[in-house]
């Protein structure tokens, strides 16, 4: 972390320093998204910390090169890189079942998996905190979190049957994860489609309106060109019938979300499975960002691999997520990467406004656990891919087991340590915005 004998005024002049890092270009071509962006931040300490993934990696920088549990192997696996308590949810996997499990792989890299695990036990510290919990509480929950991991990854190192380690699905997911994927089975395309589309001369199209740009001529051709690019990236699978790419219509759109402010993307609607409406298919073109943990990383193996951060994207969500998105795929449009995939009629996110029991958050945690594990055991040797060569259940394995009692200690101090770091950060941030101290804005 940063050095504990900077004041405030030196700690803002630091976060700033990283902001200029992480998004200065952004910024100065879309100052309107970020000012939207940085009010999100400003609502809360955890917002602050969803969209600074920047700054903590900055004040990760030392431990790159080395800490507990890390070794040759372990300190190069794929990781979700933004690992919080709020990329939780649910999705249609490609074989047509809703699973909850980590989600948003926007920032997955190759680097140490405690990077994760520290994200995501930071995060817990500061939903712990908003919630009123007592630091015991939250010592109790990192605790919990970091013996689900440890149980789940010792069980899928030593070769547990698909049947003892379960996805979590609508037969085998409790409590609000259960929930969630009842909601998101609630949902229909129909809805989707009814809230961005209207039917024009018998045929379906987008509506104007709801943030949706209309596309000039030459934009258009470009991201038409695009489309015809990203095609080739996706598995033969994916085609259900031959017009099943047939492109009917085509929109702009700009990012003002906390992750994707002043990132230009597209909305394509494309014909469905079948000559019938309601099963139209829309998806984004999005163009891909660099995750912030790559700034941090300089294996030059590992940067070489990657055609741009639309082709970084797809290659590590698939090896981190099984059986992801029939329409995952990259592209690029005006020299630069983009992610494809589908806008999903039945993604919902893990809610935690009305998770206030500390018991019921205590099994929530627990099964957030398991899905982390599940999905660092996931990208290894069986990926696909040649970057992560061994298995990395069984390398994460062997070095939690060569000091057992001192794992979760580990990240109940960070927890704690960086969670008391984010709420003044936040502070300092707010005061940095309100008082007109962030460049460019």
């Amino acid at each position: 972390m940063s050095a504990p004998q900077l004041n405030e005024e030196q700690r803002g002049e630091e976060i700033l320093g990283v902001f200029d890092t992480a998004f200065g270009e952004l910024l100065a071509a879309d100052p309107a998204a970020f000012r939207v962006k940085f009010r999100k931040m400003a609502a809360s300490a955890f917002a602050f910390y969803r969209g600074t993934a920047c700054l903590f990696y900055h004040d990760l920088d030392a431990e790159k090169r080395g800490g507990p549990f890390l070794d040759e192997r372990t300190s190069r696996v794929w990781i979700h890189g933004d690992l919080h308590a709020e990329n939780f949810g649910t999705y249609m996997d490609s074989n047509g079942r809703l699973v909850f499990n980590v989600n948003d792989f926007d920032e997955a890299y190759v680097g140490p998996f405690t990077w994760d695990l520290k994200r995501f036990a930071a995060s817990m510290a500061l939903v712990g905190y908003a919630k009123a919990l007592s630091d015991a509480q939250i010592s109790e929950l990192v605790t919990v979190y970091a013996s689900a991991y440890r149980e789940r990854i010792h069980a899928l190192a030593t070769g547990a049957k698909s049947d003892e380690v379960p996805p979590f699905t609508l037969d085998t997911a409790e409590g609000p994860l259960l929930g969630a994927l009842r909601a998101a089975r609630s949902l229909t395309r129909f809805e989707l489609l009814d809230s961005m589309t209207e039917i024009r001369d018998f045929e379906r199209r987008f509506a104007s309106g709801g943030g949706a740009i209309e596309l000039d001529a030459a934009t258009r051709y470009k991201v038409l060109a695009a489309f015809d690019g990203y095609l080739e990236t996706l598995p033969e699978t994916s085609l259900t019938r031959p017009d099943s790419y047939r492109v009917k219509d085509v929109v702009g759109r700009r990012g003002i979300g906390i992750g994707s402010a002043g990132l230009p993307s597209y909305n394509i609607l494309l014909e469905g499975s079948s000559d019938a409406l309601e099963n139209d298919v829309v998806i984004y073109i999005k163009q891909a960002q660099t995750p912030a943990v790559s700034r941090h990383i300089t294996d030059p193996q590992i940067r070489g691999y990657f055609l741009h951060e639309g082709h970084r994207t797809v290659i590590s969500q698939r090896a981190l997520q099984a059986h992801a998105d029939p329409w995952l795929g990259w592209t690029e449009l005006s020299g630069t990467g983009q992610l494809v995939a589908e806008v999903s009629p039945y993604a919902v996110d893990l809610d935690w406004d009305d998770i206030d029991d500390p018991e019921e958050i205590a099994a929530v945690v627990a099964d957030l656990g398991r899905s982390t594990a599940t999905m660092h055991a996931a990208a290894d040797d069986q990926s696909g891919e040649s970057l992560v060569p061994f298995s990395t259940e069984r390398a994460i394995d062997a070095a939690i087991a060569a000091d057992e009692e001192g794992f979760a200690p580990l990240l109940v101090d960070f927890a704690h340590a960086y969670g008391a770091r984010a709420r003044a950060d936040h502070q300092t941030f707010v005061d940095l915005f309100r008082n007109g101290r962030i460049p460019g804005l």
